[in-house]
């Protein structure tokens, strides 16, 4: 299992929280791109070339990138807002191929909620920015992927399955964050087994409906048990992402998170 490093957005950096997941067991992470947890503009060559052979001293890989979607908008009514976006994922994009990452993942953008622009106009800046990123993405030997998240305007797996089949290329795919889906009332299961061909990694935490969260496993809405056997005949647990966000002893709660999924039957060694 991928392990992401969120809770330590504002503790430490990245590297260090990588330093303490591995002497604690984990090889694998996910790393949200946030200042001063991980941002390209502020990590020399040189800083790279030792944060990877400090990857390589830890027997750890860095899975996926995350760059966020809350600075960024590829869907922006505004063109030099769109090519800021592109060019802060094409720094992204430098920083996976400098350290090996396979994946970059990403938000589609934002609309306006009061008097907002088409949704045919809001797609098609969206594929603009899209005709820039995915040679670059290419290139680098990275792919995208595209995250469900409540604030945009694709929310459902539906949404985003739709914009896969549109592209057609294997550079292009989902993180299906199974919070994030329950929290606007779609069923993780269904979403799962229905799309999982557009699918390249999900990501798990629990949630109410009340209040979004990426929360310990057990304590909202998030049927375990049915996601346990999804996961098995879809994606398997390579590719799943734990997302559990809290700032307080994060070692201790992904072990006990660990626990609760063996305890719901997930099969945590393949």
């Amino acid at each position: 299992m991928i392990i992401n490093t969120f809770s330590y957005l504002w503790s430490t950096t990245a590297i260090d929280a990588i330093a303490e997941l591995a002497a604690n067991g984990y090889q694998a992470f996910e790393v949200p791109v946030s200042s001063p947890h991980c941002w390209p503009d502020e990590i020399t060559a040189q800083e790279r070339s030792a944060m990877r052979a400090r990857l390589k001293d830890y027997g750890a890989k860095i899975r996926s990138l995350n760059a966020g979607g809350y600075d960024i908008n590829l869907a922006s009514p505004g063109a030099n807002m769109r090519r800021k976006s592109v060019e802060h994922i094409k720094q992204v994009i430098d920083l996976a191929e400098a350290w090996d990452v396979r994946e970059v993942v990403i938000s589609p953008g934002t609309r306006r909620p009061m008097i907002s622009p088409a949704l045919d106009n809001v797609y098609a800046w969206m594929y603009e920015s899209l005709e820039t990123l995915i040679p670059m993405a290419k290139q680098a030997g990275t792919r995208l992927l595209f995250e469900n998240t409540p604030y945009c305007f694709t929310p459902t797996i539906q949404d985003l399955a739709g914009v896969i089949s549109t592209i057609n290329d294997d550079a292009v795919k989902i993180v299906y964050d199974v919070a994030n889906a329950a929290y606007i009332g779609e069923d993780p299961v269904d979403g799962l087994l229905a799309h999982h061909e557009s699918i390249g990694l999900i990501h798990i935490s629990d949630t109410g409906t009340e209040t979004w969260g990426h929360d310990p496993i057990g304590t909202g809405i998030i049927d375990w048990n049915g996601l346990g056997k999804a996961v098995r005949e879809t994606c398997g647990i390579g590719n799943v992402v734990l997302e559990i966000i809290r700032e307080e002893n994060p070692v201790q709660e992904f072990k006990k998170a660990m626990n609760d999924l063996a305890n719901h039957g997930w099969d945590l060694a393949t």
